[in-house]
């Protein structure tokens, strides 16, 4: 668990992993220099815990990313529940999470879906997989082999809900941060799709807060651009999100081309997304110029890297 001024939920995240049908061996807690009642409650839990409590408060602030790496890298057990100090687990999260790494020696990891809840733990209605559109299209597709296609598109797994072994973490290890959006859940995710090492049990085995102090996750939710926005906002303004899509893919691409294990030909759709962002981010104003590339890029289905309604952005590249 990282805390990081976690004091008004973490009383209710600590009951929660006391309470699991099949006990922890022990709580690791990294803290990243809390300045409320963090330290104080979890040395609290600690003084009745029937599991041991190792905390380590950090020297200075590593930010969530790093926090993570130092923590999972403390953990002593074969088998890491990664853990957000402010959510709630499922009575059997352990024993479904535990229990399906067992039957699957392959698999280095797993995770699940989490239904969301408000500040008062209330349920807000529907879960996180229904937010990001992991659906019964895109879990088939995962279990097709082919679950980084997704990833590189964008990132489902959350943390919150993650079981990793620690033999794999040295394949993982040091997480990089040079990457924008590239927090480690995504790193720990990418990498191990790209070796079919990682699935996922269809169950909601958190509930996972939604609040505005939260560091990272969902909530904050982008507008999407209105069709009469599109004729009046600066053309620059529609070009530096391309850019900037293309400049993360390019470095994840770099990233994970660097790896000896990774498969070469897992890269060839990240490296064409890239490819595809950059020459959308490139096109000249002159509408009649644009055509040539738009329709080049239309016909080999590269605008499907940019939305399931691959249409849209081919238009307003056309006509924006």
């Amino acid at each position: 668990m990282c805390t990081y001024n976690g004091a008004k939920y973490l009383p209710e995240q600590l009951k929660s992993i006391a309470e699991q049908t099949v006990s922890v061996d022990e709580l690791v807690v990294c803290d990243d220099r809390s300045k409320d009642d963090t330290i104080e409650i979890i040395k609290s839990f600690a003084a009745t815990s029937k599991f041991p409590i190792r905390i380590h408060v950090n020297e200075e602030n590593l930010g969530s990313t790093k926090n993570f790496e130092k923590c999972l890298s403390l953990c002593a057990g074969d088998i890491i529940f990664l853990c957000d100090q402010d959510d709630r687990w499922r009575k059997d999260k352990v024993q479904k999470q535990l229990a399906f790494l067992n039957a699957n020696p392959e698999l280095d990891a797993v995770f699940s879906d989490a239904e969301k809840i408000n500040d008062d733990s209330e349920p807000t209605g529907g879960t996180i997989w229904q937010e990001i559109e992991f659906d019964g299209a895109r879990q088939q597709l995962w279990h097709s082999g082919k679950p980084h296609e997704i990833l590189f598109n964008g990132f489902v797994v959350t943390g919150a809900t993650l079981a990793i072994r620690k033999s794999a973490l040295e394949r993982l290890m040091p997480f990089p941060t040079h990457v924008q959006d590239l927090i480690h859940d995504a790193w720990i995710a990418v990498v191990l799709s790209l070796q079919n090492k990682i699935d996922f049990i269809p169950e909601t085995l958190i509930s996972y807060r939604i609040h505005s102090s939260q560091q990272v996750g969902f909530g904050n939710k982008i507008e999407k651009v209105q069709l009469s926005d599109r004729f009046k906002r600066d053309r620059k303004l529609k070009l530096i999100p391309l850019e900037e899509k293309a400049d993360k893919l390019h470095e994840l691409y770099l990233l994970l081309r660097s790896l000896p294990f990774v498969p070469r030909e897992k890269l060839i759709k990240l490296y064409l997304a890239q490819k595809h962002f950059y020459i959308r981010a490139a096109l000249p104003d002159n509408r009649l110029k644009r055509l040539t590339p738009v329709l080049s890029q239309l016909i080999r289905g590269y605008y499907r890297f940019s939305s399931k309604d691959w249409w849209l952005p081919a238009i307003g590249d056309l006509l924006e």
